[in-house]
């Protein structure tokens, strides 16, 4: 039986991914999540927590990481157990990561469009990337491991997520069911009276939603089980999980008609977060104004095919508004 190790089921990534796994015929063949809970055993800790990640890794086949991308030290003691289990074993395990397409992020600040489109079946262009980019130390790290031949390595980079997840886990209030982007500036605007947007909003994103990135993991892991040796891995692993793109400007439009409906603003175009603003709102980052740009040829080669539209992304920002004003979370201080 393969033993998979899950991090950041709690999440909204990890645990719209559980959901997804526990659908699977191959999962015991049980009654889908209510017998899938069955047979997880919780780990309590921190996935920080170098020592503790090490020993659960050494003793699992698959580990699928799905928390903090940006945390060097849950890398560190992930390799470290899945290096303890390819000395045991003989075998290489596998790690799939989630990171995210702020790894392709530039200074725009909302004042322009990029021409430059990043490319998942393009491992020349991926190594341009600086080791300072957001996201890219942890990335690094874990596509040397697998050089280092005791891992395969596959990293998913999901852009703009967006969509309210749903199934038992969100329902028992386990895991959240909000993203982090358009959630943040929707409770920003509703705060300030008004859409609001970085810049001139110019700058452009791709996006997914939730439920269909959850199936580029359930793609992903069919490939590792069924075929691993068409699948590329560590330098030639990267699998962005987007579909269509949009500006700030669109995004922010819609948040102010979507207000305007509901009586919270007067409507019109959105306009600018002045700096103090972006200090109280957003911790003085203008990195929603940034561009990211990509391409998911490698994974749409696998059969991922995502239909969820960028007309459907601002749709959804009405029953996103609904829960923003039901949570009635703090507008302040949202980390990026």
């Amino acid at each position: 039986m393969t033993k998979i190790l899950m991090t950041g089921v709690t999440g909204y990534i990890g645990g719209t991914v559980l959901t997804r796994f526990a659908q699977r015929p191959d999962f015991d063949s049980a009654e889908k999540i209510k017998s899938l809970y069955k047979n997880v055993t919780p780990i309590v800790g921190s996935h920080s927590d170098i020592s503790l990640m090490s020993e659960a890794c050494s003793e699992v086949d698959i580990v699928i990481a799905m928390a903090d991308c940006d945390d060097v030290d849950a890398a560190t003691g992930t390799l470290h157990g899945l290096k303890k289990c390819f000395d045991k074993t003989g075998s290489k395990p596998i790690f799939v990561n989630t990171s995210g397409t702020g790894v392709l992020s530039d200074k725009a600040a909302g004042m322009y469009a990029t021409d430059i489109v990043w490319d998942d079946a393009n491992p020349e262009q991926m190594a341009t990337l600086q080791p300072t980019q957001p996201h890219r130390p942890v990335d690094l790290k874990i596509v040397a491991a697998d050089t280092e031949g005791y891992v395969k390595t596959y990293i998913i980079i999901p852009p703009t997520i967006w969509g309210i997840a749903k199934g038992p886990l969100f329902d028992l209030g386990i895991s959240n069911k909000k993203s982090v982007q358009i959630p943040a500036l929707i409770r920003a605007s509703l705060d300030r009276g008004h859409g609001g947007m970085v810049g001139l909003g110019k700058n452009i994103w791709h996006n997914v939603e939730v439920h269909e990135l959850a199936e580029l993991y359930n793609i992903i892991f069919n490939a590792v089980l069924t075929s691993p040796e068409t699948l590329g891995h560590g330098r030639e692993g990267y699998y962005f999980g987007a579909n269509e793109s949009h500006t700030l400007y669109q995004v922010g439009k819609a948040i102010s008609d979507v207000m305007f409906k509901m009586n919270r603003s007067k409507g019109g175009e959105p306009t600018t977060f002045t700096k103090e603003e972006i200090d109280k709102y957003f911790n003085g980052s203008s990195y929603l104004g940034s561009n990211s740009r990509c391409r998911s040829t490698r994974s749409r080669a696998l059969g991922w095919t995502p239909t969820k539209t960028t007309a459907d992304m601002l749709e959804s920002i009405y029953p996103e508004t609904e829960l923003a004003i039901e949570l009635g979370e703090s507008p302040t201080s949202t980390q990026l």
